[in-house]
């Protein structure tokens, strides 16, 4: 069975970075966390209206849900529902929003 929804190269490459910095202290936290962002995924795609805009932000069409201190950009309209982006919510989102990879 195909999954709900799918992680962009980005994403992809922010949850991996996130799990591995976590992991530096722990394997157990790093393997929590990973859950919980599958969970997150996987809620997201089963309703894609989860989350907010932030127009402040981006005037791309994405949502912004937040799994602990992280934030997972999304755009609620593909099919399947696509991960944009996993990034710390202390980084600068809005410039790197405007990043045409991201």
């Amino acid at each position: 069975m195909s999954k709900a929804y799918r992680l962009t190269p980005e994403a992809q490459a922010g949850v991996e970075e996130i799990c591995a910095f976590v992991a530096e202290d722990s394997i157990d936290a790093a393997l929590r966390v990973l859950e919980e962002f599958e969970r997150a995924f996987d809620q997201l795609a089963a309703t894609p209206g989860l989350g907010h805009k932030r127009e402040d932000l981006t005037r791309r069409p994405v949502r912004f849900w937040g799994v602990f201190s992280y934030l997972v950009v999304y755009d609620p309209e593909g099919t399947p529902l696509t991960v944009i982006a996993v990034l710390h919510g202390a980084r600068d989102i809005k410039r790197l929003l405007k990043n045409p990879e991201t």
